[in-house]
């Protein structure tokens, strides 16, 4: 008889599962406030460098923070099963090599902010800390995902700054609806894992709002959905722009409706995660004809 040993992962398989890049839904849903932000500010054309610059930085960010969340987490992450698997909690890489992925992914953000101006580097800078500690939240603030929005939120601020070297109205209405607009789909995100949490004492918006969950999402959707249309008509974007925010408006209705079932799969709030997704690059597209028409 022969035996056979299960295949070990490569290394660098194992490095790409660290960084997150393995999943491009989360990597996608913080790329969408950047190009919201990005082609609105410069009406619908932004320069193609500045483009790929903030695509690649945005990539590098969400890497080195992905990484910096599993530090804080790696005694924590065994003990829930959606993060068991995860490189630091499953001991595949070594907290030292953890650290130097974290570093070299936050230089090469530090690089690509290099090219912006002098505001927007400023604002990367802000970011940092909020990025670096948003994981010790979890530990300390009630509503953690709140931390984790703020964030989010400088994926807004820093794309328009380094188009118009300012910061108006508009850009601070995209700001809003961001902040709320996250902080719905990372509570609709973190419902599967209440149970989890509550035994290892770390604290969630999900865990917070409680039973008030279904809720207190449809009221963060409904405010994102309002700061929207008030953007559509600040900036004008047209017809075409209502009717992606119609659309949008319409899958919030929805998600909202199946959160009130509470007999949901767990797969459902992943799902709905990830037509949060989808939904964005629908708004994305209005904002982009809208710009241009």
């Amino acid at each position: 008889m022969s035996s056979s040993l299960p295949a070990v992962e490569p290394t660098w398989k194992t490095v790409i599962r660290l960084m997150r890049w393995d999943k491009p839904t989360g990597r996608l849903i913080l790329m969408i406030p950047a190009l919201w932000a990005l082609f609105v500010a410069a009406d619908g054309k932004p320069e193609p460098l500045l483009l790929l610059v903030i695509i690649l930085g945005s990539l590098a960010t969400s890497a080195g923070g992905c990484v910096v969340n599993d530090l804080w987490d790696r005694n924590i992450d065994p003990q829930v099963e959606r993060t068991s698997s995860r490189p630091l909690a499953s001991r595949a890489l070594t907290v030292k090599t953890a650290i130097v992925i974290a570093v070299v992914a936050f230089l090469c953000a530090i690089g690509f902010a290099l090219y912006l101006n002098p505001l927007s580097l400023v604002l990367c800078v802000l970011a940092s800390p909020v990025i670096i500690l948003y994981p010790l939240a979890k530990r300390v603030f009630p509503v953690p995902q709140l931390v984790l929005a703020i964030a989010w939120g400088f994926a807004v601020l820093i794309p328009w700054s380094a188009v118009t070297g300012s910061l108006d109205t508009a850009a601070w209405l995209l700001w809003g609806a961001t902040l709320l607009w996250t902080l719905g789909f990372d509570t609709v995100y973190a419902i599967p894992d209440r149970k989890y949490d509550a035994q290892v004492g770390v604290n969630s918006s999900a865990r917070f709002f409680g039973k008030n969950t279904p809720q207190v999402v449809g009221l963060l959707f409904m405010g994102t959905a309002i700061l929207l249309l008030w953007l559509g008509v600040y900036k004008a974007l047209g017809a075409a722009y209502i009717v992606t925010w119609a659309i949008a408006c319409g899958l919030w209705f929805t998600h909202f409706r199946k959160l009130r079932n509470p007999r949901q799969p767990a797969h459902v709030y992943g799902q709905i995660f990830r037509e949060n997704v989808i939904l964005g690059f629908v708004l994305l597209t209005g904002m982009i004809i809208g710009s241009l028409v």
